[in-house]
């Protein structure tokens, strides 16, 4: 199966080469401080049998925001300061198809004062190198007003755990 992710991998490469473009190489499984299985469903695969690319953003706000709420750092319903996506990147590696489950690494790359760059990287478990990878920029807002308000404490001091 590793050879599968490979040769997937390499011919994606190639492809982006003859174009003229560049990007950044999957990472490995020990890049990432937190992981959350996610359980793939029936619906999750599209037309071509494999999981739509939607889903994959879908994992990543899943894996960023159970990971928050375990901590007990953000109230979905009455929290006072709310997180709100300002930019997201994927970069797609290989497939994967239900019934697999996905292992999704977290990890932070900066902490700002009232931003956070998230970094997600979604595995299976014949690869060692993610599958997909990307980004979430989450800017904290008072959720009421919508401006950007200073990361709470408690907040800063459990995504300081994941700083890579």
């Amino acid at each position: 199966m590793l050879e599968l992710c490979l040769n997937a991998r390499d011919d994606i490469d190639r492809s982006n080469q003859e174009a003229g473009m560049e990007r950044q190489a999957p990472r490995k499984r020990d890049e990432y401080l937190h992981f959350l299985t996610i359980t793939t469903r029936w619906m999750d695969n599209d037309i071509y049998g494999h999981i739509n690319n939607v889903q994959y953003y879908s994992y990543f706000d899943t894996v960023i925001n159970r990971f928050l709420i375990d901590q007990q750092v953000l109230d979905i319903h009455a929290g006072e300061v709310i997180g709100l996506a300002v930019e997201s990147h994927c970069n797609y590696y290989n497939s994967a198809a239900f019934p697999k489950d996905i292992e999704a690494g977290l990890r932070v790359a900066h902490l700002g004062r009232s931003s956070v760059r998230y970094e997600i990287g979604l595995f299976t478990s014949e690869c060692e190198e993610a599958i997909a990878q990307g980004h979430f920029v989450h800017v904290y807002v008072n959720r009421q007003s919508n401006l950007p308000v200073e990361l709470p404490a408690d907040l800063r001091e459990s995504l300081t755990t994941l700083v890579r």
